[in-house]
């Protein structure tokens, strides 16, 4: 039951989709005509880009795009998302959570190479065709679900079966991300301005946050509709609008000793109207009322001449080039945003002192970059306490704390005392207290 409930959940239906994409590969191949095939009209198409080293961070993947951009990316999704968080929290130790990044990248990767695949196989399946009346009033993602009921309708029970799990993940996902957002808005901002709120009354106001979030789901799912693009690009984008300036925070706050509050909540609000700036405006500028057409097997040269001519002479300027801005850029450009504003800021209100830092909750990063400066020019730039160090200092002054009628009971632990009784404990019911 729980959480151990959801994940193997989770897992019959990776299996099974995984499964219904190599047979919806391997089927869609053998009916094109065999690999050879496939590659010859995908070629000829021009569907296969070499290496791309165009500066240009308006081209929307390029190879600093997708190795600086799509790391940053990366990082707001598996670093401070708050439902992945809550996933290594579920973890017994945090090696079982280093361990599941390890696991999960790689699955991600061969998800990533599994859908590229069966794009290349649509592509030398349908190319040259026109399914616009076919498809009628849908979006061009709905052409995947037909190419899946395309390929599979001979064998029975798999189209539905790959369909239904497709759908049913989608699901999961989208309830527990609204059970996750009623539940932080309830214990952080609600409970406590209401403290004495009953039981029976919180359940209430958790359902009716679900619902809410559920409500507001539906109005960015119609947004998602008028952008243009596809469900993926869409979904990248939005968690570069909004995981972009909270990665930005967590890194003002984990490398920079100098940054105050007052200076991350100005990052934070800086950040985010920058993002939605970028977004919307990127939306509103978007032509419109365009038709796609259909794709070639094969390259027309004076085509692909006149394009770009004509890419040249119309490239946006001012503000439409700063709204033209590829996605995966989003998450980087609102991190920076965040840090750049939050450090002046807390420069101009008085940054943060040493004595006042936290123990613990800064890691050195400045510390071993600059690892060439001389040691007291970098604890003054970095004022780092070691997380040890901090530790122990926290246990001794306890110690002195401690006092009955004026006699004063020191007894701090020794190294060797600890460490012997943590070897000799029971490592699954010992607690860890951490500082965060």
């Amino acid at each position: 039951g729980g959480l151990k409930a959801v994940i193997w959940t989770d897992v019959f239906q990776t299996v099974v989709m995984f499964a219904g994409q190599l047979a919806v590969i391997i089927v869609g191949v053998w009916r094109t005509g065999g690999v050879s095939e496939v590659w010859r009209k995908v070629k000829e198409g021009n569907r296969i880009s070499g290496l791309d080293l165009n500066p240009d961070p308006t081209e929307r993947h390029t190879f600093w795009t997708l190795g600086i951009g799509g790391v940053f990316l990366m990082l707001s999704l598996y670093g401070v998302n708050q439902a992945q968080v809550q996933r290594y929290l579920s973890a017994r130790t945090e090696k079982e959570a280093v361990r599941s990044c390890y696991m999960a990248f790689p699955s991600l990767q061969l998800a990533l190479a599994l859908s590229c695949v069966m794009g290349l196989v649509m592509f030398a399946r349908y190319c040259g065709e026109d399914f616009s009346e076919k498809l009628g009033m849908s979006s061009r993602d709905a052409m995947v679900i037909y190419f899946v009921m395309d390929m599979l309708q001979g064998l029975p029970g798999l189209p539905g079966l790959f369909v239904a799990c497709l759908f049913s993940a989608a699901l999961s996902t989208i309830s527990s991300a609204f059970n996750s957002l009623a539940t932080v808005t309830m214990e952080d901002l609600i409970k406590p301005y209401f403290p004495s709120m009953s039981e029976g009354r919180a359940t209430k106001v958790s359902k009716a946050l679900a619902m809410s979030y559920g409500l507001l789901c539906l109005a960015m799912a119609y947004l998602t509709h008028l952008m243009g693009d596809s469900v993926l690009q869409v979904a990248l984008k939005i968690f570069g609008m909004v995981g972009g300036p909270i990665l930005g925070l967590f890194c003002l706050g984990m490398f920079f000793p100098w940054a105050n509050s007052i200076g991350a909540i100005a990052g934070l609000v800086a950040g985010l109207a920058v993002a939605f700036w970028v977004g919307i405006g990127s939306i509103i500028t978007r032509i419109s009322g365009t038709k796609l057409l259909p794709p070639s097997c094969h390259i027309n040269t004076t085509a692909v001449i006149q394009t770009a001519l004509s890419n040249v002479t119309s490239r946006p300027t001012g503000l439409q080039r700063f709204y033209s801005l590829s996605y995966m850029w989003y998450s980087a450009f609102n991190c920076s945003t965040v840090i750049l504003i939050g450090l002046i800021i807390s420069f101009l209100t008085g940054p943060m002192k040493e004595e006042e830092a936290t123990p613990g909750t800064i890691y050195p990063l400045l510390g071993k970059l600059l690892c060439f400066l001389p040691e007291h020019l970098k604890k003054k730039l970095c004022c780092v306490t070691p997380l040890r160090q901090s530790i122990a200092d926290q246990q001794r002054l306890h110690s002195h704390k401690e006092s009955n009628g004026g006699a004063s009971f020191q007894h701090t632990p020794s190294q060797e005392q600890t460490e012997c009784f943590l070897s000799e404990a029971d490592s699954s019911v010992v607690e860890r207290e951490t500082s965060v």
